[in-house]
């Protein structure tokens, strides 16, 4: 290999990020077993690569000995000090024993060991990009879909949909273009697996940071979300500025924010309620839409007694209790929810309960 030959894999290597010494170390590493290969050599041997010129010499190790068990890897002490006379018994001593055409060998092996590295190396950073955006979101393109999992490119590198993390009933098509929200990275052999999710509550946030310039600014704040993916969402919000209606400036002027959103999760239902330190008044807005006459609480248990009008019973509750499901995700509270008429059949029935269970 000739100097222009090094000079080229220094800057290759400065390029793609990695510390010359590094390769050149690891072009020394690979001459040693293209020798041993090529040479059929059971030899201890050092491989000396001129970082200037390129040029490339192979030493035979062997130890100095008072007898010779094996002339491939000893020396005796005779043969040692007509050497150097400086040579002890138990010294290493350095043959050169370099082929005469080992300079292609070595010119082949080099470019494979810096291919290899340069692929190591950008695996490296991508698996550090990607691992430091873990929780974020990012968008990328459907390229496949095989056995149930979508292969979404997103540039740099591929991210995996794992029909666990599919949004019920949605359909990926190739060429789709799709926002997801980054779970976990992993190290693999193959360079960075990248799990990627659609169902995920931290998708729902990430979106709501990205369209929302007040979330995004820190004053409001995204205080809790609860997700049923592809059917209803509820999020609490917080303004840390009086004169700012967290609740408005999520919706957006005539809505258009919340509706890129639902736009985005394929039609979600997106109830976005206001957050309060008081937890009868949140119990009561994680409710919505449906009006609440009274919240009844009991705090060491997490329990809450709602009354809601009759009319609204049904609206309270959900379709098979979804909305007060996600009510009771949102504020991590237990929802009993009741009619006018039923509380007064049986007034304070369930707190009762609690507080006999409490005695």
């Amino acid at each position: 290999m000739n100097a222009e030959f090094m000079q080229a894999f220094e800057q290759l290597g400065r390029e793609k990020g990695i510390a010359p010494e590094v390769l050149f170390d690891a072009i020394e590493a690979a001459l040693i077993s293209a020798y041993k290969r090529n040479f059929g050599s059971a030899q201890n041997v050092r491989v000396s690569l001129d970082r200037m010129t390129g040029e490339i010499h192979v030493y035979a190790r062997k130890n100095v000995v008072e007898d010779v068990s094996d002339a491939r890897l000893e020396l005796s002490l005779n043969e040692a000090k007509a050497i150097d006379p400086r040579y002890e018994l138990e010294d290493v001593v350095e043959l050169e024993v370099t082929p005469k055409n080992f300079g292609r060998i070595a010119a082949q092996t080099a470019k494979q060991v810096v291919v290899q590295r340069i692929r190591e190396a950008e695996r490296g950073m991508i698996y550090e990009e990607f691992s430091n955006r873990e929780s974020d979101i990012v968008t990328g393109i459907v390229q496949r879909i095989e056995q149930k999992n979508v292969f979404i490119d997103l540039g740099k590198a591929e991210a995996i949909l794992a029909p666990s993390e599919q949004i019920p009933d949605e359909v990926y098509k190739h060429n789709d273009r799709l926002k997801t929200y980054i779970v976990e990275v992993k190290k693999t052999t193959k360079g960075p697996q990248i799990l990627v999710s659609r169902t995920h509550p931290g998708l729902l946030k990430r979106l709501f940071e990205l369209e929302v310039p007040e979330i995004h600014d820190g004053i409001v704040e995204l205080k809790s979300v609860a997700r049923e993916p592809g059917l209803r969402s509820k999020i609490a919000v917080y303004s840390r500025d009086e004169t700012v209606d967290p609740v408005g400036a999520c919706v957006g002027h005539k809505g258009m924010r919340v509706q890129t959103i639902v736009n985005e999760l394929k039609g979600e239902k997106i109830d976005i309620v206001k957050w309060n330190t008081d937890p009868a008044k949140y119990i009561a807005n994680a409710l919505s839409p449906a009006r609440v006459i009274s919240v009844e609480i009991q705090e060491t248990e997490k329990m809450s007694r709602v009354v809601v009008p009759d009319y609204q019973l049904s609206l309270a509750i959900g379709k098979e209790g979804q909305n007060a499901r996600l009510a009771a995700k949102l504020t991590g509270w237990k929802i009993d929810i009741k009619s006018e008429s039923q509380a007064a059949q049986s007034p304070n029935s369930t707190m009762n309960l609690v507080q006999e269970e409490l005695v």
